[in-house]
């Protein structure tokens, strides 16, 4: 804790929250759980009551539910919410953000803006074209759904399969382009990968690999080899960056996809700011490199490590198990840790069927865990993981035998 930060100690310390999704609302809320006295502001851009995101492609997307917004009653927790407010720059040396209505004061500072869809190149402002990262983009995709229209999904990625999920439950005719060669490139390995292809056919969507965008028109998307694809709607599901360009020449120090380069206690390059969530990565000491995780968890499980820090003497260290899951195609796919530093790849059943995993290992421990429709191999394996335990391969390898019993 710095200097700055023990003068400004006690109860008249102004806690200020930057983004109001998932990782910026439980920061709020756990520093009130641990007993921060001071004022507490959290800030959003979207006029919206702060909700939950995953419901989005989802329940809501198909009218089964008419929001999100969580469960939280910000006003008991003393908890000052400034809705429809833009963030414009931060100014560490005066402890001031910027903002469209104007500056606030703090204290201490919470990065928590999340990240932002990557946007198709030539796509602005041509009718029809979709993302899906808000509240606001659901419900103006929702007739579209119901309206049962033929649609294009740029992107086999989580999002683009869960997307088209409920287009195809909706009733739409679907095609999904992939510029790579197989679905979730970027993500999984293509071994792991390929089975997952099968699936779009499965439901009665079209899975076009190797696709490439040339340009979108009104109704049709053109591929790069003059294909063109009808298209009553096209939704764009291509990635998403951490939202962080505000902070350009406020010193806070950036990495090379545009996230805040966080340390091990979730402190950013400047005094007196955290950075949590999606916008922001950090130093792992389990996987021996940083981590940058755009998924749920880890904007639930952050913000507990940066109140503790904000409030405590001790500093603690973030180190968590990424896990996150995804609902596609009638399948429920668990991920959990980090497979990139595996030396060995295990498999546990068939992955043409119904249920199957796949495990990681880095010197005879398990690192990282792909479990489809096995809820009970997700759960232990990551207990696993968190433990360390030197894992036996062969009895890994029978997926008849629970996973917490293949220990070496």
């Amino acid at each position: 804790m710095s200097e700055q930060t023990q003068e400004r100690g006690g109860a008249a310390r102004r806690a200020v929250v930057v983004g109001a999704g998932m990782a910026g609302v439980q920061t709020a809320v756990a520093l009130r759980e641990q007993g921060f006295t001071g004022t507490v502001t959290l800030i959003g851009a979207e006029p919206h009551q702060p909700y939950d995101r995953p419901p989005l492609s989802k329940a809501v997307l198909l009218g089964k539910a008419d929001g999100s917004a969580f469960d939280v009653d910000f006003a008991a927790l003393g908890i000052e919410l400034r809705l429809s407010c833009e963030v414009t720059g931060l100014r560490p040396a005066d402890h001031e953000l910027d903002t469209a209505e104007g500056p606030v004061p703090y204290d201490v500072l919470v990065l928590a803006t999340g990240a932002e869809p990557i946007r198709l190149p030539g796509a602005e402002g041509v009718p029809g074209v979709h993302l899906l990262r808000t509240l606001d983009d659901a419900e103006r995709l929702r007739p579209v759904l119901a309206e049962q229209h033929d649609i294009v999904v740029v992107g086999a990625g989580w999002i683009g399969a869960e997307f088209a999920t409920a287009a195809r439950e909706a009733g739409c005719a679907v095609t999904v382009v992939e510029a790579a060669d197989r679905p979730l490139a970027g993500a999984l390995p293509a071994e792991v990968a390929a089975p997952m292809a099968a699936w779009y056919a499965d439901s009665g969507a079209e899975l076009r690999t190797g696709a490439r965008v040339d340009r979108i028109e009104p109704g049709a998307v053109v591929l790069d080899d003059g294909t063109r694809v009808p298209a009553g709607a096209v939704v764009v599901g291509i990635g998403a960056r951490p939202a962080t360009a505000w902070l350009a020449g406020s010193g806070v120090v950036l990495g090379v996809h545009g996230e805040v380069l966080a340390d091990e206690h979730l402190r950013t390059s400047v005094p007196d700011v955290y950075a949590v969530g999606d916008c922001a990565s950090f130093p792992s000491g389990r996987y021996e490199q940083r981590l940058l995780v755009h998924h749920w968890d880890n904007a639930l499980q952050g913000p507990r490590t940066v109140a503790a820090n904000i409030i405590g003497e001790t500093p603690m260290a973030y180190d968590p198990v990424p896990y996150f899951w995804s609902e596609q195609f009638g399948r429920f796919v668990q991920y959990v840790g980090h497979h990139a530093c595996a030396d060995t790849t295990v498999w546990r059943g068939n992955p043409q069927g119904a249920a199957w995993a796949v495990c990681w290992l880095r010197a005879g421990r398990l690192v990282g865990l792909l479990a489809v429709g096995r809820p009970r191999d997700l759960a232990q394996g990551r207990r696993l993981i968190e433990s360390g335990s030197p894992m036996d391969p062969e009895l890994l390898a029978d997926p008849s035998r629970p996973l917490k019993e293949a220990t070496a």
